[in-house]
């Protein structure tokens, strides 16, 4: 792992770095040392690691004591696209105009992105939890949307994550993955998306096998999740992480 610059402010310190072709952003707490929980933050669709949102819930971890970790997903941000990806996208949003399902277009591209993401997300966690301001210790993963259906096959596969909150994504080509979850999650459902319809968030609610899972729902489109959710999200990882 190759750290590539540094800065603090508000009591968070901002490391750019790069694993490999993987680059992300660790947020710690300034002057951090010892183990901690660790959050990884998966970005949205179309997103990067420091989308203003994912930006501002990782530095609202990081307050609270939480190390956050964000990289760029396949083909997003600082990563080359290549030609596969680009006509998978130029077919997402011609079927997006032309009015074919959203979540079955949507979950043909996660399908596409899935198996690296999860090679990735599995190498920058062990890089990071050899860091001494991380250490091993207890892991969350965070996202929404893409974040969610990339989240979903990393969790399945990954037991160091032990707590998740996830969200704003139907249940097309996850429900194997939502079946073998048995981590609490905290679920996140805006009532009057346009992108994903209503009955498919909770069918992917309902396919998780989780014992311990609840299904937070608010008014509103795919991106007006409320900030309130934010801390609502920290405190449900400081009582699943410590």
């Amino acid at each position: 792992m190759r750290f590539t610059s540094q800065t603090s402010s508000d009591g968070v310190t901002e490391q750019f770095f790069h694993l490999d072709e993987i680059p992300g952003v660790l947020w710690t707490p300034e002057d951090a040392r010892g183990t901690r929980p660790l959050i990884l933050l998966g970005h949205g669709g179309g997103q990067h690691k420091t989308a203003p949102g994912n930006v501002s819930r990782a530095r609202r971890y990081a307050a609270g004591g939480f190390a956050v970790v964000a990289i760029d997903a396949p083909h997003h941000g600082d990563r080359p696209q290549d030609d596969e990806f680009g006509r998978i996208a130029a077919g997402l949003r011609a079927g997006l105009a032309a009015g074919e399902d959203p979540g079955a277009l949507v979950a043909g591209m996660h399908g596409c992105l899935a198996p690296r993401a999860v090679a990735d997300w599995q190498a920058v966690l062990t890089a990071v939890q050899r860091l001494d301001q991380v250490g091993v210790g207890p892991v969350g993963y965070c996202g929404m949307s893409m974040g969610c259906g990339l989240g979903l096959p990393l969790i399945a596969a990954e037991p160091r994550i032990r707590a998740a909150v996830l969200g704003l994504l139907g249940v097309h080509g996850l429900a194997e993955d939502a079946a073998r979850i048995t981590v609490p999650v905290r679920f996140l459902v805006q009532w009057d998306d346009q992108l994903v319809p209503r009955d498919q968030s909770l069918a992917l609610f309902d396919a998780l096998a989780s014992t311990e899972k609840t299904l937070h729902a608010n008014p509103g489109g795919h991106g007006d999740v409320p900030l309130f959710e934010v801390d609502s999200s920290r405190r449900f990882f400081a009582r699943h992480l410590g």
